[in-house]
């Protein structure tokens, strides 16, 4: 029955995650602390929830890169720019979660959360942040309906932005793409299709930095790694397969709903904590 339990989690947390670039540990992280609570899952500590979390989205990730790879939607340069940042941010994020106060950090990160899901409400309504395109990096990428975007960032703000996002995957292990892919879309301004393959993309290599460091630390179960995985590998490929299908406005909305039911679940485990 636990497999079971768990095979669900992985299909639905991944499926979701691959659609909109979460990478679906934003979701497994929450249902495994609440297993948490019930008879046979009371030995789930967060670090273990978080460890177990990380290792599953390598899985995620790889499905979900292979299957964008095809659609041909991954900003691979930029991708490898924000890497330089959320790498080394996700391995110091993983060492601080041993002595970390959760509680307290879920209350600020779902108030975070919250405020990223009214920006979203309100995105048509902002103006581009400009960028001097002589001092930075221009990219354009025309969608299958044919209409083309135009975006652009700089490097360095981009490794700083990508640092702590890396940082707070490490420590939470919902792989970053909660604040990446809002981030690209609000700041940098990468269409959403684009811009959730790209958190992907991101999320393969740093859940596994991420995951040496927690395997290190004796966070990761296997029994229940084991039986989230297959779940993940054919979860992502749904998310994918609805994500290239879908329109881009329809990612967003998605994404705001999630990221407010997120946000007051985090807020929720804060203040009860």
């Amino acid at each position: 029955m636990e497999w079971i339990i768990l095979l669900i989690i992985g299909i639905c947390a991944s499926s979701l995650g691959s659609l909109i670039g979460l990478g679906g540990g934003i979701i497994v992280v929450p249902a495994l602390l609440y297993l948490a609570t019930i008879n046979g899952f009371a030995h789930i500590t967060p670090q273990v929830a978080v460890g177990t979390s990380l290792f599953t989205m390598i899985f995620t990730g790889l499905s979900s890169v292979l299957a964008y790879t095809k659609h041909k939607v991954v900003d691979y340069k930029s991708g490898l720019i924000f890497l330089i940042g959320s790498g080394p941010g996700s391995i110091l994020g993983a060492w601080v979660t041993e002595s970390m106060n959760l509680h307290a950090f879920n209350l600020y990160f779902g108030l975070f959360i919250i405020l990223v899901s009214i920006i979203l409400f309100v995105k048509d309504k902002l103006k581009p942040i400009p960028y001097r395109k002589d001092r930075g990096i221009t990219r354009t990428f025309t969608d299958n309906r044919g209409k083309t975007f135009e975006y652009g960032y700089s490097p360095v703000v981009a490794v700083i932005v990508s640092f702590v996002v890396g940082f707070l995957s490490g420590i939470f292990g919902v792989g970053g793409g909660s604040l990446m892919v809002p981030t690209m879309i609000l700041i940098f301004f990468f269409p959403p299709h684009v811009a959730t393959a790209t958190s992907m993309f991101m999320i393969l290599p740093t859940s596994i930095l991420s995951s040496i460091t927690h395997i290190s630390l004796g966070n990761v179960n296997w029994l229940y790694a084991l039986a989230l995985v297959p779940g993940a590998y054919i979860g992502a490929n749904i998310g994918v397969f609805l994500n290239t299908r879908l329109k881009s406005k329809t990612i967003v909305w998605i994404l705001r709903t999630v990221l407010v039911i997120v946000g007051i679940r985090l807020i929720y485990e804060g203040i009860t904590g």
